[in-house]
């Protein structure tokens, strides 16, 4: 689905280091899983998902294909981008082509990692990201109210549009983020064209020291406690671990080296995780013998549209679909015992299709 999750941070916060540790990751699985580096700070990386290699195990396909997010690492961001300072101008048109946000901040003290911003301060580093990104929303948002206030005197769409524009103006000049203004689906269409930098949604990983990934520290909790109204998730982790652990290609070394540090799997897994669900993804899988693989859709998707990320052939020529829930298929064993069950279901067009299911679709060429 080609949609992207960009990581964002202020200088020497450990950003870089998590897109290393996410693209050693991906170039140490297995050969039949895939990986490609699109651009130098692009990359695909799998999605871990256990439900993928439990079927995996009851099939014993020939090859096991995960779905995949494109994460890209968006260049260091300093105070005043919105003016064009430091690489702000680049900064702000690649993450002005994503569609969500990890927002890396600094919770660790450590001499030897320069800090231009004086003590550690996870809230005032946010607020800076914050402000130049409202600042540049403000920016496009006064420059398409200027273009509608001529046609809103005689067009009652354009006079909707400016009210709209407004809201969002008055909201950027309070320091708030889009994301948090209550506009309805049909409201957003004002905006649309924008692409406004603060209406993307957004996660937080509280980068912290190694003594600190388990429990957190001050740090991570100034954080945790200044985005509680936000409804958003804050991962804590340690970069410069996940990079040591990606950079492993033997899977004993690794499974030696997380016990030894406590861990059942990796946080980047948690954070791959997180980020797909952020940009409201969701996945069904096909299993056979050549192949057991998942398949990314967006949430509430019907079946013909998730027919298409096949082919596109099969949403033009879908007559049904024989879907099985994954908790089902892991219950009975096999698409036959389901079958017998009475556990495998013929679905139609109106079908929205759940997250987990099995599906195999029936289409005419």
């Amino acid at each position: 689905m080609a949609l992207q999750a960009g990581i964002v941070g202020l200088p020497n916060v450990g950003k870089s280091t998590l897109f290393n540790a996410v693209s050693n990751s991906a170039k140490a699985q297995a050969s039949n899983y895939r990986f490609c580096t699109i651009e130098p700070n692009v990359g695909l990386v799998d999605v871990p998902d256990e439900r993928l290699n439990k079927l995996a195990e009851l099939v014993k396909p020939n090859r096991i294909v995960p779905t995949q997010l494109e994460i890209v690492d968006i260049a260091g961001l300093v105070r005043g981008a919105s003016k064009g300072e430091g690489l702000g101008n680049k900064f702000l048109g690649n993450i002005r082509e994503v569609d969500a946000i990890i927002h890396v901040i600094r919770c660790f003290e450590d001499e030897n990692v320069l800090r231009e911003e004086g003590a550690i301060n996870p809230i005032s580093d946010k607020e800076i990201i914050d402000t130049e990104l409202q600042l540049k929303d403000l920016d496009s948002v006064e420059k398409k109210i200027q273009k509608t206030e001529k046609q809103a005197r005689v067009d009652p769409k354009a006079k909707a549009e400016l009210e709209v524009l407004i809201r969002c103006k008055e909201h950027l000049e309070k320091g708030k983020n889009i994301r948090s203004l209550d506009i309805s689906k049909q409201e957003r269409s004002a905006i649309a064209d924008l692409f406004l930098l603060t209406e993307k949604a957004v996660l937080y990983v509280a980068n912290v020291d190694e003594a600190s990934m388990h429990t957190g520290n001050k740090f991570s909790q100034l954080l945790q406690d200044g985005v509680k109204d936000e409804g958003v998730e804050v991962i804590v982790m340690c970069n410069n671990i996940e990079a040591q652990i990606a950079e492993m290609e033997n899977e004993e070394d690794k499974q030696m080296f997380m016990e030894e540090y406590r861990m059942k799997e990796p946080a980047l897994h948690r954070l791959i995780r997180s980020a797909y669900k952020l940009l409201n993804l969701e996945t069904y899988f096909t299993a056979g013998v050549q192949e057991v693989r998942a398949w990314t859709i967006g949430k509430g998707w019907k079946a013909p549209q998730a027919a298409s990320v096949i082919h596109t052939d099969f949403e033009k020529g879908f007559i049904k679909a024989e879907v099985i829930a994954y908790d089902d298929y892991v219950k009975y064993g096999s698409e036959a015992a389901c079958r017998d069950a009475g556990r495998l279901r013929i679905e139609g067009k109106e079908y929205l299709v759940q997250d987990g299911d099995v599906m195999h679709f029936r289409f005419n060429v």
